[in-house]
């Protein structure tokens, strides 16, 4: 095998043609999985929205636009949101623990808070070293902060043992999900929201299982049903599917609803009935729009006194903090038999440990300021949920405006997913050019206003619907003329193809 490969790095330009032959990392050896798993958040559109703000950069552009407005991801601080001033503070403390010999003199010249330097002096004093190897499931400290959280919120506290520190939520549910999906049992089932966060979908496929689907009603502001659960659920089984979990994101991606108690009593007592293991991504949970407050699914579930697994994530990327690069998050086990949390801690010994600035980062999300830094704190969380507000607000009154156009109401998230009555002609291009139709539709409207959505096929939709996922992300004032100028499109756009 050595020499082929050997003399062909002799042998001219033309040998070279044939050195992949050689490879043995292959699209045709490569795990199968690995090619069928989709991530449309970072699919075809972002590409091109990629290529076109390299055409403006380079001052090419033949586009009706100066600059891109990206509303295809939740990434707060790519489009201009500004992180919280007290965490920032304790981290820049954390990093750079040599600025704490001068704190008092930046905290007399107004640089730093006198409660940041109390935090990042309190957290070091337990051993809060960044450069160093934590416990597998995080430092302890912060998670006996986790636990005081959600005692805060729902009234009762979890055991620290139980609550591991992640890479962001999305590590919590590949851990979880690696852990069900026991092939020896057959095709292995995870029900997940259709629409549906690619995550669950991308993981399902990695796992050699399958993603059952359960509709979202759109009627009802995109509300579970049991009848739309038993639905999925019974069409698996028949299919010969061994279905193992639900999961349920609240508030929604990339629905944007936010589920009353009345239905997550109704999702914990299917969940309970069918033997699932629950997870309850919940990244949300600080983005409410709603006039009914945000209820976690674990309150629920002791609410109604049931022995349930249920397994709840939460993120440092959303909510009003927007720390997506940093990449912390934490998922608490509940009621899960001792050995197989044994086997959980194992899962994540593998990878040592998560990163530690984004570990302490979850510190300061479950633990804000209570001295001098809490009331710059609360100011910018204002600011920052108040802006979302508003901004979700034009983008409700510019879409349902628009001829072919309905959105449900956005309850919570960052996120609507405007439903869109695309003419026939237009579907018919769409067929002509091998694309869907709401991905032709999204495509159109970045090349003609700068406007970067995802379309509503990478989320999966009920058939016959097309759909598009937009934030409301941006500043104002790119929101509002994003808004004018696709309204423009969207109205060119019928006109054409009626």
């Amino acid at each position: 095998m050595w020499a082929p490969v050997r003399e062909s790095m002799f042998l001219g330009r033309g040998a070279l043609k044939n050195f992949a032959r050689f490879k043995s990392l292959t699209l045709q050896t490569i795990n199968k999985q690995v090619l069928e798993a989709e991530y449309a958040v970072r699919g075809r559109l972002p590409t091109r929205a990629a290529a076109i703000q390299q055409e403006i950069s380079q001052g090419m552009s033949k586009y009706p636009f100066k600059e891109l407005v990206y509303c295809n991801i939740g990434n707060p601080q790519q489009v201009g949101q500004e992180p919280l001033t007290f965490n920032r503070e304790v981290l820049a403390l954390l990093t750079a623990p040599h600025l704490l010999s001068n704190s008092e003199k930046l905290v007399e010249q107004g640089l730093l808070s006198a409660e940041a330097v109390a935090r990042a002096n309190e957290y070091l004093e337990k051993s809060a070293k960044v450069g160093a190897y934590t416990d597998s499931v995080g430092f302890e400290f912060i998670r006996e902060e986790v636990c005081d959280f959600i005692f805060s919120r729902d009234g009762f506290r979890p055991d620290a043992k139980n609550v591991f520190l992640t890479n962001g939520a999305s590590e919590g549910a590949r851990l979880v999900m690696s852990a069900l999906a026991a092939k020896h049992l057959g095709t292995i089932g995870f029900m997940a929201p259709i629409p549906q966060y690619p995550l669950y979908s991308a993981l399902s496929t990695l796992m050699d299982s399958e993603l059952v689907g359960y509709y979202l009603d759109e009627d009802k502001n995109w509300a579970v049903s049991l009848p739309a659960l038993n639905a999925a659920y019974d069409d698996a089984v028949k299919r010969g599917i061994v279905v193992r979990s639900l999961v349920v994101i609240n508030p929604g991606n990339p629905s944007g609803n936010n589920l009353t108690a009345d239905t997550l009593r109704d999702v914990v007592r299917f969940a309970k009935e069918k033997n699932l293991v629950l997870i309850a991504d919940e990244v949300y949970q600080e983005n409410i729009l709603t006039k009914h407050p945000f209820k976690s699914m674990s309150s629920i579930m002791h609410e109604l006194n049931l022995d349930l697994e249920i397994v709840s994530l939460h993120s440092l990327s959303k909510g009003f903090l927007g720390e997506c690069g940093v990449r912390g998050g934490y998922c608490i086990f509940e009621n899960f038999d001792p050995e197989i949390m044994q086997q959980f801690v194992k899962l994540k010994s593998i990878e040592l440990c998560s990163n530690t600035v984004g570990q302490l980062s979850v510190g300061l999300m479950v633990r804000p300021p209570v001295a001098d830094a809490a009331t710059l704190y609360e100011k910018e969380k204002n600011e920052v949920l108040g802006s979302l507000r508003q901004k979700a607000e034009i983008l409700r009154e510019t879409l349902s405006a628009l001829e072919g156009i309905s959105l449900s109401e956005i309850g919570g998230a960052m996120y609507a997913f405007p439903q869109v009555k695309l003419p026939q002609a237009a579907i018919k291009a769409a067929e002509e050019q091998g694309v869907a139709p709401d991905e032709f539709y999204c495509m159109q409207a970045l090349e003609t206003t700068g406007l970067v959505v995802v379309p509503g096929s990478g989320f999966r939709q009920v058939e016959g619907t097309f759909h598009f996922r937009t934030t409301f992300l941006p500043t104002l004032e790119k929101m509002q003329r994003a808004m004018k100028s696709f309204a423009d499109f969207h109205n060119d756009f019928m006109k054409r193809y009626s």
